[in-house]
């Protein structure tokens, strides 16, 4: 009978075990870093400024974007943030001391970038530096305005000029020869 219910017990310190075990080895989940959301994060170690959920929202062909996402200042001193892309003229962003520049909200429209050449669906390589640091690059995402929430953040692009309106001497009727 001794026996039986050392057996027992043994087997149910090994369910409970094997129940709970794997939390010992596996880190949790919720202590690993991540973006939370469709855009990335950037960090420049040696910078003052952080970028939050940056991405790109392009038109279909991926020649006119929108840059979108969230420049942060945590310093008390007022920072700027130059973002270069291979080919393109660089942005700057200037952000006031202690203060957040959220691109295309309702407050601030989004960072319009001509000549992009990259297709939604796919990444784009852009640096991010501020201060007197070396910056960091890092691969954005580009996104269409396939979800509803972005479609209102789709580029326009200029499609043909507009041809000119005659003006009332233009179509007035020809003068009667004699």
């Amino acid at each position: 009978m001794k026996s039986r219910l050392v057996a027992s017990a043994a087997i149910s310190a090994l369910v409970l075990l094997g129940a709970t075990g794997c939390t010992f080895i596996t880190p949790q989940s919720t202590k690993i870093e991540y973006s939370a959301s469709d855009g990335v994060n950037v960090s420049d170690t040696d910078g003052p400024l952080d970028v939050r959920n940056a991405f790109i929202v392009a038109n279909e062909e991926g020649t006119v974007g929108n840059f979108i996402g969230a420049v942060v200042n945590p310093t008390s001193d007022k920072a700027t943030l130059t973002i270069t892309i291979a080919g393109i003229d660089p942005l700057t962003v200037t952000v006031p001391a202690g203060k957040t520049i959220s691109f295309g909200t309702k407050d601030e429209d989004p960072l319009r970038i001509v000549g992009l050449d990259t297709r939604p669906g796919a990444t784009v390589e852009m640096h991010f530096q501020s201060g007197d640091g070396a910056g960091t690059k890092t691969q954005i995402p580009v996104l269409d305005g396939t979800l509803p929430y972005y479609a209102d953040l789709v580029p326009e692009t200029a499609t043909s000029t507009p041809s000119p309106t005659p003006t009332p001497s233009d179509t007035a009727a020809p003068a009667p020869e004699e």
